[in-house]
């Protein structure tokens, strides 16, 4: 198999709090027209809290090599300048790292704006073709967003005015005071649609060490990821939350427990809602399935049911279970409550599925009858059997002994 490349060509990094104690105060990530945007696109340190985002039309080895050299300049405590630079030693790449008490920083290939926002408002925003680096000083509120256009891209040609025009809407936002996680979500959007450089990629949250992990990301190799201007989930407009990912969300027009209207939830929102932190945020694990929509769905499921009764194993179980039974989550047995590992401390809940044998896409009936009573059924469907076939046999022989 021959596995292509993957070169993001949208690269952003904002930093709204650079005190690094707002917990959604910095945040970083990638995106393409392009196939393959694992996540070594937008890698995170959730311990040294520093992205690498990458890219840039060079082989797929040097940008590796890159990033691996990135990696270990910033383990060893250099500054993201200095790390960016060593981009600049292999041909055609770029490398984009960021935190949020040391800045940002940019080097090799690449076509910036830098966007600085001082604390009286004043907004500037400055272009960068390959420079050297391009820097977001320390201590600055700011951004950098590279945007290029894939060649094959429907919209090719719009890179220069979008980037630019994303750039000013993110000073404006940084300027308003919205968060990073916030910020970088509505860049994606509008990335998307303007650009048609659309496809996760995904993002971080520099400050907590959150990630949208493969939840955008391809689900195979040499296929693109999730548009990020597409629907992604509906959620329910009451109370209980109840939501659901796409494709299964299609079926849905209304909460099917209380009949409450759905709003669909894009995927640029549904990425600000995976790495914001707030009073509800829940970071869900699924582990016994990589079938497409299973973790989505479940992350959706576990979120709402959360933000209704809690972090309560048994809870999570039953509405799991309630998707299973209803299609709208298959190729998974049931689960039990000690199926469900619960850590309300760190808002964290993993799910482990045990998947069906035998091509099964649900589990066995749990039927209100007992094996026995089935089993006694079939002996006596069986016996009843036994004599219709005695009956047609010997038909003429019980015919004439019934006429004598």
């Amino acid at each position: 198999m021959i596995i292509g490349p993957a070169a993001a060509t949208c690269n952003i990094i904002v930093i709204t709090d650079p005190t690094g104690k707002d917990p959604n105060g910095a945040a970083a990530g990638s995106m393409s027209y392009q196939n393959n945007m694992f996540q070594s696109t937008f890698l995170s340190s959730s311990s040294g809290h520093f992205a690498i985002l990458s890219g840039g039309e060079g082989s797929s080895t040097p940008r590796l090599q890159a990033i691996v050299a990135a990696v270990k300049a910033m383990e060893a405590g250099a500054t993201p300048q200095s790390a960016a630079n060593l981009a600049n030693s292999y041909e055609g790449i770029r490398v984009l790292v960021g935190t949020a008490t040391k800045g940002a920083a940019v080097g090799g290939s690449y076509d910036v704006y830098v966007i600085t926002v001082s604390n009286n408002g004043t907004i500037t925003v400055t272009p960068h073709s390959s420079d050297g680096t391009a820097v977001l000083p320390a201590g600055t509120k700011g951004a950098i967003i590279h945007l290029r256009n894939t060649e094959g891209n429907p919209l090719y040609g719009t890179a220069s005015e979008v980037r630019q025009e994303t750039a000013v809407n993110i000073g404006k936002m940084i300027r308003d005071g919205y968060s990073a996680t916030y910020i970088l979500g509505q860049a994606f959007g509008e990335v998307a649609n303007d650009s048609g450089e659309k496809y996760g990629g995904g993002g971080v949250n520099l400050v907590s060490g959150i990630t949208t992990g493969d939840m955008f990301t391809p689900a195979q190799l040499n296929t693109t990821g999730y548009a990020m201007n597409t629907p992604y989930a509906k959620i329910s407009t009451s109370s209980d939350g109840w939501s659901i990912g796409y494709p299964a969300a299609e079926q849905y027009q209304t909460d099917p427990y209380d009949g409450s209207p759905l709003k669909i939830e894009y995927a640029y929102e549904a990425l600000i809602n995976a790495i914001t932190v707030t009073g509800q945020t829940v970071q869900v694990s699924v582990y016994g399935s990589e079938d497409i929509g299973i973790s989505e769905t479940t992350q959706e499921i576990v979120s709402a049911t959360v933000k209704k009764y809690g972090y309560d194993n048994v809870q999570i179980a039953n509405r799991i279970n309630t998707a299973i039974d209803s299609g709208t989550i298959v190729g998974v047995n049931h689960v039990e409550p000690k199926d469900i590992n619960v850590k309300s401390s760190s808002r964290a809940v993993g799910v482990y599925y045990k998947p069906l044998g035998n091509d099964r896409s649900s589990p066995p009936w749990n039927l209100p009858i007992s094996s026995s009573l089935l089993d006694l059924i079939g002996n006596i469907q069986t016996a009843i059997g036994l004599i219709l076939v005695l009956l047609v046999l010997f038909r003429s022989t019980l015919i004439k002994s019934f006429m004598r």
